[in-house]
């Protein structure tokens, strides 16, 4: 996987900006149409008698065959839903990138200077194309009046096998000093949104005064690392299927985590349920990517900083169980 660092416009056109990836096409209904009659009578076609009362006249049904066709040309095309580990709390709100892109940069200090949203952003995206990967989607989100950025860029590349789960990219950048701008690789279920994350890679330590100057050639590496993180994620889910746990390893495995950070006390209920009763099919196998499923099933609704933070204590802890540690 190649890294070019090949200049691309910037700002980009407002117009190839859109929040979320657009699914499908509009559809297209056939035209409603009353059926028609010989004496003018619309509901018996074919009729022949005549109306012998002067004092009744069948008016003819309005045509409409255009008005449902216009109602659909007429609205636009939906934007497809984010992932359910997506869904923010603590004020903050899922967005489409033309609202990012408006979000303000402060003005910097003598010692701290401050990344652009939009700047980021395009910059990502520009150095994951020509890695290679593919863009199948992005979600969007902000917090504390603009001031904090997650984003989510779901990846793929030309010729990888399907799976029941997906490549993402989570993007991060704050204004108020919280935290540095920085990737991290992670996986997305398609059959449940569920979303795990692993191996950050900080784009820089700190916003100094060099690091706009340098976002492109720092963009440019930690993209370049992330195509090892993504084979580590193949990897541990590959080897997380494959290792068989019982009932009472699942329940000690739940302490663990609770004693590492990756779920609360509060969440054990939730977890051991979903374990016991899987809504969905894929995780009724008695293994341990079904245990870490049922994991981070309840940890839809956290803040996606958290979750990131969670779901990396989550991952060492089923790496050492597995033998990847």
């Amino acid at each position: 996987m190649t890294c070019s660092s090949e200049s691309s416009p910037w700002p980009p056109p407002l117009d190839s900006c859109s929040g979320s990836s657009a699914v499908g096409g509009r559809n297209s209904f056939s035209a409603c149409l009353w059926p028609g009659s010989s004496s003018g009578s619309p509901g018996n076609p074919g009729d022949a008698k005549t109306n012998t009362n002067p004092t009744i006249q069948h008016k003819p049904k309005p045509k409409i065959e255009n008005t449902m066709n216009q109602l659909i040309e007429d609205t636009a095309p939906r934007e497809p839903a984010p992932p359910q580990g997506m869904l923010l709390h603590c004020g903050a709100e899922l967005v489409d990138r033309r609202s990012v892109y408006n979000v303000p940069t402060p003005t910097g200090t003598d010692t701290w200077y401050p990344l652009a949203h939009a700047g980021l952003i395009h910059e990502v995206e520009s150095q994951l194309q020509s890695a290679g990967f593919r863009l199948a989607g992005e979600h969007h989100a902000l917090s504390h009046e603009g001031a904090r950025y997650f984003g989510l860029f779901e990846v793929d590349v030309p010729g990888r096998a399907d799976r029941d789960y997906g490549w993402v990219v989570g993007i991060r950048n704050s204004h108020d000093k919280t935290y540095p701008a920085g990737l991290v690789a992670g996986a997305k279920v398609m059959v449940c949104d569920n979303l795990s994350f692993c191996g950050e890679v900080r784009i820089s330590r700190k916003h100094t005064r060099f690091a706009q100057r340098d976002l492109r050639h720092l963009t440019s590496r930690a993209v370049g690392r992330l195509g090892e993180r993504f084979l580590q994620i193949d990897e541990r889910v590959a080897r997380y299927r494959d290792r068989r746990i019982t009932t009472p390893q699942a329940h000690d495995l739940v302490i663990k985590a609770t004693d590492c950070g990756a779920i609360t006390p509060s969440q054990i209920p939730g977890v051991l349920q979903e374990w016991r009763t899987p809504r969905h099919e894929d995780f009724r196998p008695r293994n341990a990517w079904s245990l870490f499923n049922a994991a981070t099933e309840v940890m839809k609704g956290i803040n996606p900083n958290t979750v990131v933070h969670r779901t990396q204590a989550l991952h060492g802890l089923f790496d050492g169980l597995v033998g990847l540690s």
